[in-house]
């Protein structure tokens, strides 16, 4: 019912229930014409992230001689996926933040600003009120990411979903071995 909004999603959800795959089918869903970039954010540092998110240009920090284009322009017009974004450090959270607000950014480096297209699907495996109660979560970017909220139940909770995913394996199994 969300997929095809342009708000961002917030994913929640023990370890291993499935938190990629259910953004890869927001993002088949979304009728988006972009790919599907998914980045772990956790424990990286500030540097290192702004980097790989919003890329660099020409000159910008020492070793820089070529400009590069980050993980945004590379979802352009499709689906940004950030995983483990309760583990994201407070100086990320605000460059992220802006991006949210403002649909922009700034390469490092650079002095024009860029806007991204790219649809937002953000995830933790801590529980939500954790995000919304921790000192080291903003308040405003927990709002933002916010907009549309799903809460990803554990296999054990699913067990009718167990036949669906035995017949997948099995014929995905069966595919590969070329025993079709």
């Amino acid at each position: 019912a969300v997929a095809t909004a342009g708000l961002p999603i917030l994913l929640t959800g023990e370890t291993g229930v499935g938190k990629e795959l259910f953004a890869r089918a927001i993002h088949n869903a979304s009728g988006r014409t972009g790919e599907v970039v998914c980045v772990n954010t956790a424990g990286i540092d500030d540097t290192l992230f702004s980097d790989t998110l919003f890329g660099h240009v020409s000159g910008a920090f020492t070793g820089a001689q070529h400009s590069r284009d980050g993980l945004i322009t590379r979802a352009m017009n499709g689906t940004l996926f950030l995983d483990e974004i309760g583990d994201m450090r407070p100086e990320t959270q605000i460059k992220l933040l802006r991006l949210l607000q403002e649909g922009s950014y700034y390469q490092l480096g650079a002095e024009k600003e860029k806007q991204s297209s790219a649809r937002i699907v953000a995830a933790t495996n801590k529980p939500i009120e954790h995000l919304r109660s921790s000192e080291h979560f903003r308040k405003d970017l927990y709002y933002r990411l916010n907009a549309h909220h799903i809460s990803l139940p554990p296999l054990r909770d699913r067990l009718d979903d167990i036949p669906l995913l035995l017949n997948h394996f099995l014929e995905q199994s069966a595919h590969d071995q070329k025993k079709t």
